[in-house]
Order: structure tokens, then C-alpha cells, then sequence
């Protein structure tokens, strides 16, 4: 049996202690209930009580602060996995004639041969979120903008509907050809980079995010510089802005190689 004597506050060793982590309790609630809050610059209390209910989660009442609107249009578009499916033959025939005008950069087949963006097999729903971008000034380009302008509602699903129906360049990665990379299939889980195939995978996409096989490496290229110096902003959730400035210059590199290799055209050739 121990002969040491049980704790006691004659002992003034335990006084003490007591008294000193009180003292420190009572500092960290003071602190993080009362001061903080009131001295935040974004969203500070109008007084005590609101401070500790802000340091609470306790819902305040709102105040006549007006939100901060960004300085530049942002995307109306709104995205769900099944918009646009299912076209019927009547929209992809005007969407055919409606196509002839984008022939000169996007190939009469919708893949194109000057570094434009291939439309052939892309979702329509983005396709058609492009067209509204570009027609609202959430994306501006001085090509598509002008060409946006002209077109109805039912003209930018009649092209998206066209462009959805041609068959589409596939996933062409040969095992040693070109290894993917890492960007690509694991992503950068310390610098908060999903992989690329996470929305862009072959099997399923996420709404609103492209068909990026076959792309040209220097379009791909070009919109991740784009995203990640913010001249491009028509993402959803800025999530292509928050992954493309973390991204390297290297990573950037590695993804647009990746996504544009496709068989050469003696290959393709005897393929079929």
C-alpha cells in the first residue's frame, strides 16, 4: 500500500495547480468568445453577446453588410449529369447546318487540325455551357464571342446536340509509350489536387467537365495557364482555377502531353 498522501488543497502544490489551469481556462474562453470576435476585420461583432454567439456557432441575425460581388460575370450555367442527353434527329440535322460556320476552326468532322478544341463526342452539356459562357461574358475569346452573340437557345443545343452525336477521338495510351502521369491518376493529395481522371476519367465525368482525349496538348496547355492566372474564370466553384495554380509548370506539361497522344496516322490508317 502506497504511503504517499492522497491530493489534497491544504497542499499548496495543488492549490496552485488548480488555481493556474483555471486561470488558463478562463483566458482561452475570454480569448476565443470575446476578443477574437470582436477584433476580426471580415464580419465583426456588433457587441459582446454577438461575439460569443458568432464564437459559438450560434446563427446571427443578419446585418445590412452587403455579400462582396465579384468583378467580373460569372458562369449562369447550370450543370446536372443528365442536360442535353438524349437529342432527337431534328436538333443534331440543324445543329449539322448550324456547324458549317465552325468548320474553319473546329474541322469539318469537329476535330480540328489548328489547335482548337475538338468537338466531335464531347458532352453536350458542355458544349452548350461554353456557347452561354461565351454569350454572357463569363468566357470572352475574340472569335467565339462575336459567334456566340448570334446564336438562340435552342441554336447552342441544336451544335451541342450535333457535335455530341459525331464520334469522338478515344483514349489512345499504350502501356510504355508515354506513362501517365502522376497529375493524372493519383493527383497531388498534399498541395489539394484531385487527379484529372476524378472529372475527366474515360468511364464517367463529372457534370460540366470535357472529354479531354485527343485534345491539342497546346490547347490543354494553354487553358490550364489560362485558369491558373485567372484570365480564364468560367469554371464551376473555381475548381479548374484552384487545381491549375497549384499545379507545376512540369505538371501542366506532363497532363497536355497526355491527354493529346493519339495513334499516328499510319497507324490509324491500318487500324481501320
Amino acid at each position: 500500500m502506497s504511503d504517499e498522501a492522497p491530493l489534497s488543497l491544504k497542499d499548496p502544490w495543488v492549490v496552485r495547480s488548480v488555481a493556474a489551469v483555471a486561470a488558463i481556462f478562463a483566458g482561452a474562453t475570454i480569448l476565443g468568445f470575446a476578443v477574437l470576435p470582436l477584433v476580426q476585420t471580415n464580419a465583426r461583432a456588433s457587441g459582446l453577446w454577438d461575439a460569443i454567439c458568432s464564437a459559438a456557432g450560434v446563427v446571427r441575425e443578419p446585418t445590412s453588410q452587403k455579400p462582396i460581388e465579384p468583378d467580373f460575370k460569372i458562369s449562369p450555367a447550370v450543370m446536372t449529369p443528365d442536360m442535353l442527353r438524349g437529342a432527337d434527329a431534328d436538333s443534331i440535322g440543324r445543329g449539322a447546318t448550324l456547324a458549317q460556320q465552325c468548320a474553319i476552326c473546329h474541322g469539318p468532322t469537329g476535330v480540328s487540325r489548328a489547335d482548337s478544341p475538338n468537338l466531335a463526342g464531347q458532352y453536350p452539356a458542355v458544349i452548350y455551357k461554353q456557347l452561354e459562357d461565351f454569350q454572357m461574358g463569363a468566357r470572352v475569346n475574340a472569335i467565339m464571342t462575336p459567334f456566340a452573340l448570334r446564336l438562340s437557345g435552342q441554336d447552342m443545343i441544336d451544335l451541342a446536340s450535333y457535335y455530341a452525336y459525331l464520334p469522338r477521338l478515344p483514349a489512345y495510351h499504350p502501356a510504355g509509350l508515354l506513362p501517365a502521369p502522376r497529375i493524372v491518376i493519383n493527383g497531388a493529395p498534399l498541395r489539394n489536387i484531385a487527379p484529372c481522371g476524378a472529372c475527366h476519367g474515360a468511364l464517367d465525368n463529372k457534370a460540366g467537365s470535357p472529354w479531354l482525349e485527343g485534345q491539342s496538348a497546346v490547347y490543354i496547355k494553354s487553358q490550364l495557364q489560362a485558369f491558373a492566372s485567372g484570365e480564364r474564370r468560367n469554371d464551376i466553384s473555381e475548381q479548374m482555377r484552384n487545381v491549375a495554380r497549384r499545379m507545376t509548370p512540369e505538371e501542366i506539361e506532363e497532363a497536355a502531353q497526355y491527354y493529346a497522344s493519339q495513334p499516328s496516322p499510319d497507324v490509324r490508317s491500318v487500324s481501320h
